[in-house]
């Protein structure tokens, strides 16, 4: 076997070019007032050479780590395990694309115990994903000088931009299981201040105060650490009751398979008796049986957004904005499945019964 040929240097290409290395470099990066025809001279010879600069010296002249993470603020038994954190890479391929196609990379990290772990990062920015009001994670972040957007709002966090999620799918959802017939809703929300909390929340208010309002939403709550067991149990509660719901939409898909094995162990038919409902379309809402309605959040286009988002804040070194910028997420739309196909026909059934009336 032969030697292997040593790497060209930037020392070759300024020897070969008849110029110094930094007129290499400044002719390589497109910097600095050099004339045309130097400027081509220097590619030809890095070509014929087989140049290539190295990403990590240009990172260190820089002072840039031209990295930036993905970090969601869920817990494990919500965005992992069963999932198989399908919601994070539904995130991450489209960001990490955006983010390469501009010179950056993207690192993906799990759902974390502690903030601690951050220090390890080697990134200019984050994006955050359902932080909490006070989110821990952004505040240690920022206080690094990281850049950091959250997709979702929170109250208390040093974000440089914001992916506004408005209602966050609730009135979608809802909206479409009363076209279903649904009359009595209840919302299975985290008990813990995430921003789908306070949509809901939100919402519900907004509902009820409405002058055509019939009933009020309830709203009940579990700890989003509990998992599928947390919305079981909480719907286990709910149904067992007095005044039994006609439909539960839970936004986080945990609590939704949570709340399919309660109607299960109670030997309520679903969607017969309880319709079910969630947000995340993914592998949790497909196992169900039946399959679990849910919501197509547009991942890909809202991925896109908070990674423009995040790299054009990076890249305005001038920007002296204090209030952060807020990008509009995209409306989700609804996925029907079989858990919320029973009140639509019972619906029409009662119109038509009305009519004939």
């Amino acid at each position: 076997m032969g030697e292997k040929k040593p790497r060209p240097t930037i020392a070759d290409v300024a020897a070969r070019s008849g110029v110094s290395r930094t007129t290499v470099s400044m002719a390589l990066n497109g910097k600095g007032r050099i004339d045309p025809a130097t400027r081509e001279r220097v590619r030809v010879a890095a070509a014929e050479l087989n140049y290539r600069a190295s990403v990590r010296a240009q990172r260190l002249r820089g002072g840039r780590a031209h990295s930036i993470a993905l970090i969601t603020a869920l817990p494990a038994t919500i965005v992992g395990e069963a999932s198989h954190q399908g919601f994070l890479l539904d995130l991450a391929l489209p960001a990490a694309q955006f983010c390469l196609e501009s010179g950056y990379s993207l690192v993906l990290v799990p759902p974390l115990e502690t903030e601690g772990h951050l220090d390890a990062l080697d990134i200019d920015g984050a994006i955050v994903i359902d932080p909490e009001d006070d989110d821990p994670r952004c505040n240690a972040l920022a206080q690094r000088g990281v850049q950091v957007v959250t997709i979702g709002a929170a109250d208390g966090v040093d974000a440089a931009g914001v992916i506004d999620r408005g209602l966050g799918g609730a009135d979608v959802m809802i909206d479409h299981l009363e076209r279903n017939g649904a009359r009595d809703i209840v919302v299975l929300s985290s008990a813990e201040s995430y921003p789908i909390k306070k949509a809901v929340l939100t919402y519900t208010e907004l509902k009820a105060a409405h002058p055509k309002s019939e009933r009020p939403i309830t709203v009940a709550f579990a700890p989003a650490a509990a998992g599928e067991k947390g919305g079981e149990d909480a719907a286990l509660e709910i149904l067992s009751g007095t005044s039994r719901p006609d439909a539960i939409y839970a936004p986080l898909d945990a609590f939704a398979v949570g709340v399919a094995r309660a109607a299960a162990r109670l030997g309520i038919a679903v969607p017969d008796e309880l319709m079910v409902a969630t947000n995340y379309d993914g592998r949790r809402a497909n196992l169900v049986q039946p399959p679990l309605t849910a919501l197509d959040l547009h991942l890909p286009e809202m991925a896109h957004a908070a990674a423009s988002l995040l790299l054009s804040i990076l890249e305005d070194d001038d920007d002296t904005t204090e209030s952060p910028r807020v990008v509009t997420a995209p409306v989700p739309t609804v996925v029907a499945r079989g858990s919320t196909g029973r009140m639509k026909a019972v619906a029409k059934q009662g119109r038509e019964s009305s009519r004939r009336a």
